[in-house]
Parts: C-alpha cells; structure tokens; sequence
C-alpha cells in the first residue's frame, strides 16, 4: 500500500532524475532513452496507487494499479484464452490479409491509371467509414467467431497500408528510372530494385500505422456477437458485472500487445530500411 505522500515524492524524485538525464551528456545513449519513459510510466503508476489508496476511491469507479496486477496473476488462463482468440485468430490473421491485399494492389493501381483514378477515391469513402457501423454487418455476413473479426480488421488495415504503398512507389526520382531506363531494365526490374526499396519507408509507415488499427478493430467486433471469450467479450461481460479490475486486466494486456506488436515492426523496419536517415541515430 502507498499513500499519497510517499507517491508524490517518487513522482517529484523521478522527474528531478529525469531532468538530471536530459540534462547530462548521456541524454542521447539508447539506455537513457529508454530509461526516461520507463521512469515516467512507473512514477505513473505509483502516483495511481497513492491516489486510488489515500483518496480510497472505490475499485469499481478505479481499482488500484496492484488489485489489476492481482487480478492479471489470477485470470492469467482466461486472458490468454481471449489473447489467442482476439489477437492471434482475429487481429493477426486480418492484419496479414490486409497488408498482402494492400501491397497486391498497389502494384495493380501502379500498373494501371484507371485503378489509381477509380480504387483511390473509394479507397478514401471506406476508410471513412465508422468501424461500428462496418462491424455488426461483417459478423452478420461471417458469423460469431474469428472470421468476422478478422474481416473487420482487413478493412480497418487496407486502405493505410495501401495509400502509403502507392505513395511510396512514386518516391524514385525521374533521374533514376531514367538511369534504369538506360541499363535496359524492364518495369520489373525497376521495381525490385528500385522503386519498392525506395518505398518500403513509407510502406513500413502504413504497417506501423495498422498495428494498432488490427487490435482496436479485432477488440471493438467482439462488441457485436462473439463466443464466449476474447477481449472484446470480456471487457463488455465485465463492465455489466462491475468486474472492473478484469477490464482493467484486459486493457492492459492490449495494451502491451499494441505496444509489443507495434516495436516489432518497427524493429523490422529498422534492419529492412537502415540506409534511410530516419534509422540513424546517435549510439
């Protein structure tokens, strides 16, 4: 248990440490980059405890950070079963669909001029679309269980992914075609050797972009007709229960898996595109 004294001299020490690291010559070493948030989302939490212990708020408006921790040891069988159906059936297999699909036609679009004045437009219609209006007829069309969730998450995922796609493969310079051009490389050539690697910054943008689109949109579906797990399902059967450390529990393992999810990519991104001068930093 911590009151709210002891929380708030944590927070003033953390921020004093901080300042001391951005301060110092080492602000730019990968440690103390990593360091910096790290000291700050636990200073977070602690200030959370502190509050939630002093004030004693009541753990069905707020439950403290350590009842969640509780709740996470003691679920820890059920939240996987949710993670697996959400994550790993619905969000993952969506998000691959959709990023294949995307890449697919954004080399047709490139290929013809007539997709690119006609899929573009209603490219933009549908991503505007709300996700609650999309989701119920998605289950309608693929029933309860993962398929429909992943069909949500192929929608939310392809039209980022595809208009950076595009983007990036008008990023080759005329010289350069032209330069291919001499050496008398085909449009395949060009592309493979050129034009994609160009692009993949941009292509890894629209990836990083759909990271957290996959889980929202895997989590969000469950709200309209799922079986009887997943996050989605859980975290509305909680909020009727007033069971709000579970919800709380399956927040932060989405949480952690968006962020997790989302530095894999970019870890990918990094080794594909280390040429790029948005890779390099100071060691």
């Amino acid at each position: 248990m911590i009151n709210l004294g002891a929380a708030v001299l944590f927070w003033c020490s953390a921020w004093t440490l901080n300042v001391v690291l951005a301060r110092s010559k080492l602000h730019g070493h990968r440690l103390v980059r990593l360091l910096v948030p790290t000291l700050f989302g636990i200073s977070v939490l602690v200030l959370w405890e502190g509050l939630v212990t002093s004030l004693d708020i009541s753990p069905i408006i707020l439950p403290s950070p350590m009842d969640i921790a509780e709740r996470l040891v003691a679920e820890t069988a059920t939240l996987w079963e949710d993670f697996v159906q959400t994550v790993l059936k619905g969000a993952l297999s969506g998000y691959l669909i959709g990023a294949t699909a995307a890449f697919v036609t954004a080399i047709l679009i490139d290929r013809s001029m007539f997709l690119t004045r006609g899929l573009l437009p209603i490219g933009n219609f549908v991503a505007a679309l709300p996700i609650v209006g999309i989701a119920p007829i998605l289950v309608n069309w693929f029933g309860f269980d993962w398929q429909s969730k992943a069909a949500v998450v192929v929608v939310m995922v392809f039209f980022p992914i595809l208009v950076n796609t595009v983007q990036g493969l008008k990023e080759a310079s005329v010289m350069q075609q032209d330069l291919m051009r001499t050496y008398a490389a085909g449009y395949w050539q060009t592309l493979l050797k050129l034009r994609l690697p160009a692009a993949m910054p941009f292509v890894f943008n629209g990836l990083k972009i759909a990271t957290t689109l996959a889980l929202i949109g895997a989590i969000v579906a469950e709200y309209f007709g799922s079986p009887t797990r997943g996050m989605g399902f859980r975290i509305s059967t909680g909020v009727g229960s007033l069971s709000i450390d579970l919800v709380w529990a399956e927040i932060a393992v989405a949480a952690l898996t968006g962020s997790a999810f989302y530095g894999l990519v970019a870890l990918i991104e990094r080794s594909v595109t280390f040429w790029h001068p948005s890779q390099r930093s100071e060691k």
